[in-house]
């Protein structure tokens, strides 16, 4: 791995070089900009890092404790895991963003993923062996688009993750709400954990926010999310940046850009 000033320099000085011939930055370029602090957070921080493993390690603990104190069903235990940024790690996409000055697309994003060159995220492959290793079915249900099956299937059997299977492995075809594939696999398994970077990786009803942007939500579930769900880290992109723009992607870069500033706290 390179040296972590060596990356910020090249991040810093390729970003320069990228937009020293401008004399005014366009909003576009204005918004891709804010996406260099969090990718270099997520891709260089020990703090991530451990924060990873030590969701992870949380994950096994859960996984252990509820398979100790499992009732006899007639359907097999399972764990639900989305896949970006909880299994897999794209940070080298916002990275290409960041320093091109772009912004996230569908085309982009498709190029990406058929690329199928996603490294694992800390702890995911030790928790993923270790529930195989307790005879957990494993369920992988992405909001990659159906047109990457294969090259998403490549990227995880390329890492040798445990049941990289087609039968174990959901991407969208029409919607991004998860409920109805959620609900296919728990119609033949008893889903003991959910594993992602966004609540509604666990719940749609996290996908509602009002003008606390969620938090109310969590407070009013957090009992049940803490015994049932791992949260994972996202800074670069989520449900939560959605939620600051009232869940409207569509709008301009201008709007996105005011968005975020009116909801930035500066109080004292």
């Amino acid at each position: 791995m390179r040296p972590v000033i060596f990356i910020i320099a090249t991040l810093f000085f390729s970003s320069c070089d990228h937009f020293s011939s401008k004399k005014s930055l366009s909003s576009a370029e204005k918004l891709s900009l804010q996406l260099g602090n969090a990718t270099l957070w997520f891709q260089q921080s020990a703090e991530m890092e451990l924060s990873f493993l030590q969701a992870y390690d949380k994950g096994k603990m859960l996984l252990k404790m509820k398979m100790d104190t499992l009732t006899t069903s007639a359907f097999p235990p399972a764990v639900v895991l989305d896949l970006d940024e909880t299994v897999l790690d794209n940070s080298p996409f916002e990275a290409r963003l960041f320093l091109e000055g772009e912004n996230y697309s569908s085309e982009s994003w498709g190029k990406w993923c058929t690329e199928a060159k996603a490294e694992a995220l800390p702890g995911a492959i030790d928790f993923l062996n270790f529930a195989d290793s307790l005879g957990v079915k494993i369920f992988y249900i992405s909001n990659r688009k159906i047109n990457v099956f294969e090259p998403t299937l490549k990227n995880l059997k390329t890492l040798k993750l445990p049941q990289a299977e087609k039968d174990h492995l959901f991407l969208r075809t029409t919607k991004s709400d998860k409920s109805e594939r959620r609900e296919m696999v728990a119609a033949r398994h008893n889903i003991l954990l959910y594993v992602g970077d966004n609540l509604t990786d666990y719940s749609q009803k996290f996908a509602e926010r009002d003008s606390t942007l969620g938090k109310n939500l969590v407070k009013k579930n957090y009992k049940e999310v803490l015994h049932n769900f791992i949260i994972l880290p996202n800074p670069m992109y989520g449900e939560w940046e959605s939620a600051i723009y009232e869940n409207d992607f569509a709008r301009t870069y201008e709007e996105k850009i005011e968005m975020r500033r009116k909801v930035i706290d500066a109080a004292n």
